[in-house]
């Protein structure tokens, strides 16, 4: 039974084996740069920002609208408060205009609602016999044409009713279709498409600068993985060493040839090989959980990177002209574009000065209309015109605002130049640590050659008798912090150089 579990075991192990992925250092960019979340976020940016650059570039067309309005009112609109009577003119023999009338006929208005004349009095009013409306004569009794006809003095006047005067309002319709096209704005739409590209370049500008500090962050989880790998290696066959010396230890102190002293100074520092060894594993645990949550990978996923024999060769960052770098870099590019984005401002807030021109027109259609008498139908008519403002007077707020634009200006002129100036110098740093971090290498190297033949000497002294077990554990010692200090200095190498390509900005364009 026990064989049959440990022979299923082995299978699980060797197929955990297989199932391991192997990836080098290009192969974690891409899968960093494909699932990354601020990069996403930084490519959406860019994405907004062009659809509001083609918006701006939009305002240089007509805005062209329809619109609708639908008005209950309560009451309807009357412009006679009662009935009138209108005099009814006549052409004379002399080609003249008049009442027929005489001048002593002329009638007067008085307080009751009648008229007053000169010779005789008339009456406006009517009255109902038989359900039928009649006049008033002079002395107020019912009109009867038969009879005493020269009564009633309306053959003079002409009746205008109120119902005549009145007009239906209750439901208003009113539609149409209008355009307003700028002629000149004083340059505000121009500035307002330099504002809109430079805002686009700038989300670029973004991304890249984005994407960099992603590779970074990448290349630093890799060779970390890299490094505490090879520690992890290291902290093994120290362990090895220790654990080989203590059982020598055992064996001499069994014969008498050595004290429990110097077998407990080694079994202590057993132990502490141990929990080196054990914080090592640890270390790689957490360094790989780290890359493959930059790469987008399952946390617990084991991966193989093929780097982990950590060489030497690289590829040292050729020389690159400072200007080049300026050019390079996403913080020149965005201070740039931030630059531009001033300068348009200042130059918008000097058009508030200009005056404006559009062109507006349309199509308008109501119901009622009033376009020839007034209809319960839709009528309507087209409009074109031009519309001009100057501003004549503003109590200073637009000089204050040009100002504070003008003083925005310098500051982002200012704010160019000191960042060209960081990265000058950050240049400068990071190709002086590539040389520090290369000498380093040599010298850890040499010091590795050197610790690894005073271990071997140490180690047959030992055997021989000569030399006691502290001194072997010194050597032990001296020849882990070589291989150790080794392995940092060849990281730093290689983490230098992405730190070269970073400042002189050609490490996204790889």
């Amino acid at each position: 039974m026990k064989k049959i579990l440990i022979i299923a075991c082995c299978a699980c192990c060797i197929s955990y084996l297989h199932a391991q992925k192997s990836v080098d250092l290009q192969e974690c960019r891409q899968l960093a740069l494909e699932h990354n979340k601020s990069l996403k976020i930084a490519e959406e940016n860019v994405r907004a920002a062009q659809s509001l650059s083609k918006a701006a570039f939009a305002e240089f067309f007509p805005n062209i609208s329809a619109y609708g309005t639908y008005r209950h009112n309560q009451k309807n609109l009357s412009l006679l408060g009662e009935d009138a009577h209108l005099p009814v003119g006549m052409m004379d023999a002399g080609g003249n205009f008049g009442t027929g009338i005489t001048e002593t006929s002329l009638p007067t208005p008085n307080a009751d609602g009648t008229f007053s004349f000169k010779e005789s009095a008339i009456n406006n009013k009517f009255t109902l016999v038989n359900g039928q409306a009649v006049p008033l004569d002079t002395q107020g009794n019912p009109f009867d044409p038969q009879q005493n006809p020269e009564k009633l003095l309306w053959k003079n006047y002409a009746l205008l009713p109120k119902d005549a005067m009145a007009f239906d309002i209750q439901n208003i319709f009113v539609g149409g279709i209008s355009f307003v096209q700028p002629v000149f704005m004083g340059g505000k739409i121009i500035q307002l498409n330099t504002i809109a590209k430079s805002n686009q370049r700038i989300a670029e500008a973004r991304v890249q600068k984005t994407a960099e500090e992603l590779l970074v962050n990448v290349d630093e989880a890799y060779w970390r993985v890299v490094s505490v790998e090879n520690k992890v290696r290291l902290a093994k066959e120290y362990r090895n060493l220790v654990a080989q010396l203590d059982t020598n230890m055992q064996a001499l102190q069994e014969e008498g040839l050595a004290t429990k002293a110097d077998a407990l100074k080694v079994k202590v520092k057993l132990n502490e090989a141990d929990v080196s060894l054990t914080k090592a594993e640890n270390g790689l645990n957490l360094s790989r959980m780290a890359l493959n949550q930059l790469c987008g990978l399952p946390l617990e996923e084991a991966v193989e990177l093929k780097d982990a024999e950590l060489e030497e060769s690289i590829d040292v960052q050729p020389p690159v002209s400072i200007e080049q770098a300026w050019a390079n870099r996403p913080e020149v590019k965005m201070l740039a574009q931030a630059g531009n984005i001033a300068e348009a401002n200042k130059k918008m807030m000097v058009s508030r000065f200009m005056p404006t021109v559009a062109l507006t027109g349309g199509y308008v259609t109501t119901n009622p209309n009033v376009f020839n008498g007034y209809e319960k139908k839709f009528n309507g008519m087209f409009t074109v015109g031009v519309t001009a403002v100057v501003p004549l007077f503003h109590f200073g707020e637009k000089i204050h605002t040009l100002n504070a634009s003008r003083a925005q200006a310098v500051v982002a002129k200012l704010q160019l130049e000191e960042a060209k100036e960081k990265i000058e110098l950050q240049i400068h740093q990071d190709t002086y640590r590539i040389g520090e971090s290369l000498k380093k290498q040599e010298m850890t190297r040499k010091n590795v050659e050197k610790a690894q033949e005073n271990l071997m000497y140490a180690q047959e002294g030992f055997d021989a008798g000569v030399i006691t077990s502290t001194d072997l554990l010194m050597a032990q010692t001296a020849w882990l912090s070589a291989r150790s200090e080794y392995i940092d200095a060849t990281v730093d190498v290689k983490l230098n150089n992405v730190y070269l390509k970073k400042s002189t900005g050609t490490l996204y364009q790889e």
